[in-house]
């Protein structure tokens, strides 16, 4: 049995961990949860889950429920850090981290401290922070096991070998090359002009349902970027050797290259839940009554390069893994205020990368030794693109 911390409970990554949770309950056990401000949706959950702790960022949401939660047995905190006093739970196994942007940081460092394993379904905490996030692990012993699709794609991958190799628990051999797969977002096959994309049609994705700022990130490919920069982090490889290559049919979810030549791929369906449950159940495999793989019905899968001129996000990224320091929290900063200004129909669509490399382009990058040096450039950042929004809109 292992107890569960799930932070973003009511976001789509935390919705599907509930059901594989509920799922197997004679495997895991909720322990925890944490909410930003909808603390009703959060406390059913609690309830029909069986969790005791609920954390709510909001709080006066948390008010307005405090009386019933108290009824049932659920003990509630609130304000900024009730995520990470949720992280940091005691019984807790693993820590599932699935809040937005820069706001998972935090609570991912509390619960590596407390000496949980962390299941890591933001990106920008690696992006962010990859190199104090990755240290901190190291020195607590802790595991950091991927829930994006992809990451998890390598992860098996790789875990397969160091198995056969006898490499201990968690310690993962470096791969000569990884290729990331993208199924190129909404508009892979659109026109070029992409000025007259509105929020609805950015957020309608082809493959995967994921919350705003990720379907925002994926149509922009920054998504994409960030998962270079988490590779890169997570499995301990330049960014350089980490390839990006377009799969709309999201059926290879990414491919190791061993230094032999020897190509592995991991596929399964596009549903986050296989990639969340593994992350929970690693290192083992548990049964799953949801759809297989279907390869007759698939037919043929495509493959082509990724476009950088069309989508100018991935060259970005690149450019800030290659100034290093904090230029990558600037980027993460940037995109996030960036993808605000859009669902908020302040910024057009092909904005969000202008904003992002204005940023890049002012910020100056300084060394990423403290978690200070990081919110530092993260708030800088984020004052310049709302500058540059309201001067640019």
């Amino acid at each position: 049995m292992k107890n569960i911390v799930v932070l973003g409970a009511t976001g789509s990554i935390g919705r599907s961990a509930a059901d594989v949770i509920a799922t197997h309950p004679d495997d895991f056990r909720a322990v925890a949860l944490s909410v930003k401000s909808n603390a009703r949706a959060g406390l059913e959950m609690a309830k029909s889950l069986g969790c005791r702790f609920l954390a709510v960022a909001d709080a006066q949401a948390a008010a307005a429920i405090a009386a019933e939660a108290a009824a049932a047995g659920i003990e509630i905190a609130s304000g900024p850090g009730a995520a990470e006093q949720a992280a940091a739970t005691p019984q807790a196994d693993i820590v599932l981290v699935a809040l937005v942007g820069l706001s998972g940081l935090r609570p991912a460092l509390a619960a590596i401290e407390a000496g949980h394993d962390v299941a890591l379904a933001t990106k920008e905490v690696l992006v962010a922070a990859g190199g104090l996030v990755m240290e901190a692990a190291k020195r607590r012993g802790v595991s950091m096991i991927p829930v994006d699709s992809e990451h998890s794609a390598v992860f098996q991958c790789i875990q397969e070998r160091a198995a056969a190799a006898g490499f201990p628990r968690g310690v993962l051999p470096a791969p000569a090359s990884i290729t990331l797969t993208a199924s190129g977002g909404p508009f892979l096959d659109s026109p070029a002009d992409l000025s007259s994309v509105t929020p609805e049609t950015a957020l309608d994705h082809p493959r995967w349902k994921m919350g705003p700022k990720v379907t925002v990130d994926s149509a922009t490919m920054m998504n994409k970027g960030f998962e270079i920069l988490e590779a890169r982090w997570l499995f301990d490889i330049p960014e350089e050797r980490i390839g990006v290559v377009v799969h709309p049919e999201s059926t290879i979810h990414s491919l190791v290259t061993f230094e032999d030549g020897s190509t592995l791929a991991q596929l399964a369906p596009p549903d986050m839940r296989i990639p969340i449950q593994y992350a929970l159940s690693w290192p083992r495999r548990l049964p799953a009554e949801r759809g297989k793989l279907d390869l007759p019905s698939i037919g043929t899968m495509h493959f082509r390069k990724a476009d950088e001129d069309r989508f100018p996000c991935l060259r970005l990224v690149r450019e800030a893994a290659r100034r290093g320091g904090t230029a990558t929290a600037v980027l993460s900063a940037a995109d996030e205020t960036a993808v605000e200004a859009f669902l908020a129909r302040r910024l057009p669509f092909t904005g969000i990368p202008q904003a992002v490399a204005a940023a890049l382009d002012a910020v100056a990058p300084a060394p990423c030794g403290s978690l200070a040096a990081v919110l530092a450039a993260d708030a800088e950042a984020r004052r310049f693109t709302s500058s540059w929004i309201a001067a640019h809109a």
